[in-house]
């Protein structure tokens, strides 16, 4: 399968999982680093999908045990603002020469959604 899917094709393999994932169920694609969850029903909106952030660490693995999980392009643009603000890396800094010892964990990857 080439790297550049069509929009029918993302389109489709989602749709198979939203029909045949299990809530609540992690799927890997092929962006390192973003993956597929299943949401459940409730009892006001029927199951949805979303994507979850977690880059990945030195090792391979997937930097935090749970990302930041987003449902929609609003959600994205506002983190992606937050992110982009420099005092985050400000911030961020001053914590790291509070705890310079901090370290990167991760866990294995399953299969592989392509998008």
């Amino acid at each position: 399968m080439s790297d550049h899917h069509s929009t029918m094709e993302i389109t489709e393999s989602l749709r198979t999982f939203l029909e045949h994932g299990d809530d609540w169920e992690r799927k890997n694609t092929s962006v390192p680093g973003v993956y597929l969850i299943k949401l459940p029903r409730t009892r006001t909106r029927p199951a949805s999908l979303a994507l979850e952030l977690n880059p990945i660490g030195e090792g391979g693995l997937p930097i935090k045990r749970k990302g930041i999980m987003i449902m929609n392009t609003h959600e994205h643009e506002a983190f992606r603002h937050l992110f982009e603000n420099p005092k985050i890396g400000t911030v961020l800094a001053a914590i790291e020469e509070l705890f310079p010892d901090r370290k990167a964990q991760g866990r294995p990857a399953d299969d592989i959604v392509e998008i």
